[in-house]
């Protein structure tokens, strides 16, 4: 069984103050979550004072990127050791907003992965096609690109350390989501290309997270397909309430 993963990507939001006080609300809500890992992700600025704040409890920590070597003249970027010494056990890589504005390649993404793992992190590894792209009906192709480039040179051990998320672009913060099947049919396409790439035991325990406008009202149904193990979540994880609600989708 593959444990679900409810992971809330706060992006360019929340003071120190602010991301302290919703963790603080956010804890005794999702206290009795069983059977789901609950992940936030503040900015940088606010990890260890989160991480301070949740120390005892159940949510766990990521940051929302990560840079590729551990130490050097590299003015402005973080290292994935530095993450972790923060208390971080999670980054995020390949976000399309990084892609989109900051230059993110699929060969940027393999490295910080595996400079994520080689710390100690689970990388939380995003994919997703542009609405363009689904018109086009390139969906499949522009997602096995991604995760032949994202993904290369890992062996079947690091997959202990890799979480799949699928976004595509087109619902990102747009209120739209992919249905149910839309998003059932791309997971299902990425755990076979997985079993193909590595082999059927990496993809069968492989955990792939949708990502696209989650929210309580349809969690539930994406949680119900087969191939969906949970959700990388944006605007409504800024709120306690809507990402507790989102965490409980098994009770």
């Amino acid at each position: 069984m593959r444990m679900p993963v409810i992971a809330g990507n706060w992006k360019l939001f929340k003071t120190i103050g602010e991301s302290v006080a919703l963790v603080n609300e956010l804890k005794p809500l999702v206290a009795n979550n069983k059977g789901v890992e609950v992940v936030v992700a503040p900015v940088f600025t606010a990890l260890s004072r989160v991480s301070d704040a949740i120390a005892g409890s159940n949510i766990k920590l990521a940051a929302q990127d990560c840079f590729w070597e551990e130490e050097g003249a590299f003015t402005g970027e973080v290292a994935p050791g530095l993450l972790k010494d923060a208390g971080c056990s999670h980054v995020i890589i390949g976000h399309s907003e990084r892609r989109q504005y900051f230059g993110e390649t699929d060969l940027t993404v393999n490295k910080k992965a595996k400079a994520a793992i080689a710390a100690g992190l689970s990388a939380i590894v995003c994919v997703g096609e542009l609405l363009a792209e689904r018109e086009s009906n390139q969906t499949f192709s522009v997602i096995e690109t991604q995760i032949k480039g994202s993904l290369a040179g890992l062996t079947a051990d690091d997959f202990a350390k890799i979480v799949i998320a699928y976004e595509p672009v087109w619902a990102i913060g747009t209120g739209k989501t992919a249905s149910d099947a839309q998003a059932q049919e791309v997971h299902i396409f990425i755990r076979q290309l997985i079993a193909r790439l590595f082999n059927q035991s990496v993809a069968d325990a492989v955990r792939i997270l949708y990502g696209g406008s989650v929210k309580p009202d349809n969690v539930k149904g994406l949680m119900a397909q087969p191939d969906i193990d949970g959700a990388l979540v944006g605007g409504a994880s800024l709120k306690a309430e809507p990402f507790a609600a989102i965490a409980a989708f098994n009770v």
